[in-house]
């Protein structure tokens, strides 16, 4: 049986409702918190506001809003920490789209920023969006207070944007183009390149709770890491298997670039299979938070069964 095809979806129109809710939310959010595309320099603001706005499943903030749920806080206390994540998310397409990196002309169903602007113009995208991130860490009202809550949070996400998490895992990838990789050192890039920004989705809404206990904290942690790889799969799956009207992206990338990646390496039905070992994983990891942990579970559901 194919491995998507025993993934739980029960609950699954209340959870669509409150995917889209949150989803809705975040597309309001951002736009609050970005500078007017009539605000000097206007091409950039406008480039920047194209880049983030008007698409994306915004799958780092819905982590970051189910997190906060499961340890009882509301998506009000977190919004701030989950648009830092999504400008930083947002920034790393923009480069990552660019001819010095995959050199890809679509993006969530439309031209890339360097294609409906310019390429000049798609670095300074980037530039801009990071230190808006770390200024809404800085002085987001509604998150805690607390100072050293503040620089955990900055702390946290810049650790896991840099050279030891998403800029390291690209640049490895970079390195590693047309070249045979072990399925084990897959999965180590991986886990830089989309896992660290989705753990610190995880851990972020975490570091809001004073007082949470180490358990809770580890258990959040294997969760976010099975969820990260799992995620990071289906998307060598999707490239392996979809097409671009779904994707909203070109397909097929990995083969023509020689990558090496989970499906390439071992094969679709094994890389299914792996993902849903992950879900389970996933699973068993918030035990502890018994019913409470229901939101979480929706996003590693929905997750593992998107089609794009």
């Amino acid at each position: 049986m194919d491995a998507e095809a025993v993934v739980d979806v029960s609950g699954e129109k209340s959870f669509s409702s409150q995917l889209r809710s949150w989803q809705q939310r975040m597309e309001e959010a951002l736009a609050a918190r970005l500078p007017a595309a009539e605000l000097v320099p206007e091409r950039l603001h406008a480039a920047m506001r194209y880049a983030v706005l008007g698409g994306g499943k915004r799958v780092r903030p819905v982590l970051l809003f189910a997190t906060a749920r499961t340890l009882g806080l509301t998506e009000r206390h977190v919004e701030g920490a989950a648009c830092a994540v999504e400008l930083i998310h947002a920034y790393s397409l923009v480069h990552d789209d660019l001819p010095a990196m995959d050199n890809d002309d679509l993006r969530r169903g439309k031209p890339t920023c360097h294609r409906a602007y310019d390429e000049a113009t798609a670095v300074l995208v980037g530039d801009a969006l990071q230190p808006l991130a770390f200024e809404l860490l800085a002085r987001d009202v509604a998150l805690p207070a607390d100072a050293g809550i503040r620089l955990r949070l900055i702390e946290m996400l810049a650790q896991a944007s840099g050279s030891l998490g998403m800029a390291g895992g690209q640049a490895i990838d970079l390195a590693a183009k047309g070249r045979r990789l072990a399925v084990s050192e897959v999965e180590a890039m991986h886990e830089r390149k989309t896992g660290a920004l989705i753990r610190a989705s995880v851990m972020m809404a975490a570091a809001c709770v004073p007082r949470l206990s180490e358990d809770a904290q580890t258990a959040l942690e294997r969760y976010a890491r099975a969820v990260g790889l799992a995620f990071q799969i289906k998307d060598d799956v999707l490239d392996a298997t979809g097409d671009v009207a779904t994707l909203g992206k070109a397909v097929g990338a990995d083969v023509r670039q020689a990558r090496s990646t989970y499906a390439v390496l071992s094969g679709v039905g094994a890389a299914r299979e792996r993902m849903q070992r992950l879900h389970e994983q996933a699973h068993e990891a918030l035990e502890q938070f018994g019913t409470a942990a229901e939101p979480l579970w929706a996003v590693s559901t929905w997750l593992l069964a998107r089609r794009n």
